[in-house]
Order: C-alpha cells, then structure tokens, then sequence
C-alpha cells in the first residue's frame, strides 16, 4: 500500500511556476493541515489525559524521532523549561544520531531499530513515563523499535504520524494519525506532514502544563526569566495581577524569581 506521505504532489512543473504562484500554492496546501488536525482532536485529548496522571505522579514525557520529527520533538520538549518552568528532564526529546544530528543528518542512524531503546535506556525509562513516537511515514525504524520495546515493558505509548495503520501506530497505546494528504514537494514532509506534527506537539504539551497548574489565567507565572524581555513581560503581569507601579512589581520580580512567587508573597 503506497504511502499518502509519499503520493505524487498536487502540482507539477514547480520550476515553472512564478514565485508568487509558488508561495500562494504552498499557502493553500498549509491551510489544509489544521483542519486535518481537527480531526484527530479526539485521540490528542487522550493521549493527554492519559500523560498528566503519569506527570502528577512524577513521570516524564518523552519524545522520539529522526530527521524532522525527531527535531520538532527536541524543540518542544527544549521550550517547556522557559515557557513554563519546569525541569529539564521534565519533557525530553531524542533523536536518530543524537543532538549533533539537529544541525546534521546522521547517515542511516533513524535505520537501527535497537538504537532508540538504548537511547530511552540510558535516560532511565520506566513505567512511570510516557514515549510518544514522531514520525511523518509511521516506519521508522529507530521509532518503531523502540516504542516495541516500550510496550513489552509496559511503558504507555503514543504517536505522531501522517499515514493510517503504520508500523507505529500498531506499537502505540496513543495513535494520533494526520493525514495531510500529498507534500507540494513530492515525499518533502518537512512540509504539511512537519506543520501537523508541531501542532499537535504544541497542543499536547500545553494542555499538559496547564493541568499541571504551570499556567494562570492565561498567563505564563513560571516563565523563566531569561532575557529582558521576559523581565519585562512579567513585570507588567505582576501590575496587572496586584496593581502596583512598574518599579514595585519589578523589584517583587527580581526578589522572588517567578511572577507567580511575587504574587503570592505580596502582602500589599
């Protein structure tokens, strides 16, 4: 059965086609992947219900994967600390080849099917955690084999995936199949099948850190305060919260490290 991420394009002759008609037919083809996503709603809300009890109980949420998806899980597992303040072992991402093949393809690294539970292996991975699989074709074998071993070890499982009844979807607890149809580039999934995935990574871990309580209101009071910008931010959160000046709510902010601190210490 042939892939739906490997199908012939939509469009052809690209190299004739002017620049505007590149961009807009590239636009067209993007507006389709939330709808996609839409859905899948379903099945991303259970796989989130079943992350936040493991987290509440002191497990970790992992992501695996290779070439593009693996990155995307190394992005969003990366911005959960700033975002929301959370450990840096709270949500971790691995890819095929290891964090130098983030800049640079490992050669046929995403083809051992043993190297992804070594890889969960040496981070300790137990029952308590979750492992979802990222992978635009759903056969990767780094992914499949190591969501296998997951699941002969009774770790909950999930995945990513852009094709129905791939190889990982049969390996997870979790399936969040989207299919977005033909890439503009034949077989590019760097593309639709790229989009959905970052998507849906951002849909899960945010819903899992505001049930996590990492969120108030609709503000981001753990935020690590990193750069001035983010000082800024949060000082102006804390005057809205409390009602007091810029330079009050700053000082409250350096003194306590976390908007949610400063607010909570606040004794007016």
């Amino acid at each position: 059965m042939k892939k739906t991420t490997e199908s012939d394009s939509n469009y052809d002759s690209l190299e004739g086609m002017t620049t505007s008609d590149l961009l807009k037919n590239i636009n067209k083809e993007d507006k389709t992947v939330a709808h996609s996503i839409e859905k899948q709603i379903p099945q991303i809300e259970k796989l989130v219900n079943a992350i936040v009890p493991k987290m509440k109980n002191g497990g970790r949420l992992f992501y695996i994967g290779a070439g593009t998806s693996g990155r995307l899980g190394i992005v969003d597992a990366s911005e959960c600390p700033p975002t929301f303040g959370v450990d840096h072992g709270l949500v971790i991402g691995l890819m095929a080849g290891g964090d130098k093949a983030m800049r640079k393809a490992v050669e046929f690294a995403e083809d051992n099917t043993d190297l992804g539970w070594e890889d969960l292996q040496s981070h300790n991975i137990s029952e308590n955690d979750v492992v979802i699989g990222i992978a635009a074709s759903g056969t990767t074998p780094y992914v499949v084999g190591a969501l296998k071993k997951c699941q002969e070890e009774n770790i909950t499982t999930g995945c990513i995936v852009c094709n129905e009844k791939s190889p990982l979807s049969k390996v997870s607890d979790f399936l969040i199949e989207v299919v977005v149809g033909p890439e503009f580039v034949t077989g590019s999934t760097r593309m639709k099948s790229g989009t959905a995935q970052k998507l849906v990574l951002n849909m899960i871990s945010t819903s899992v850190m505001i049930q996590l309580g990492k969120v108030k209101g609709n503000k981001m009071v753990d935020m690590q305060l990193s750069n001035n910008k983010l000082v800024d931010r949060g000082t102006k959160m804390i005057m809205n919260e409390i009602g007091v000046n810029y330079e009050t709510a700053n000082n409250l902010l350096q003194k306590y490290g976390s908007v949610r601190n400063a607010v909570e210490n606040y004794n007016g």
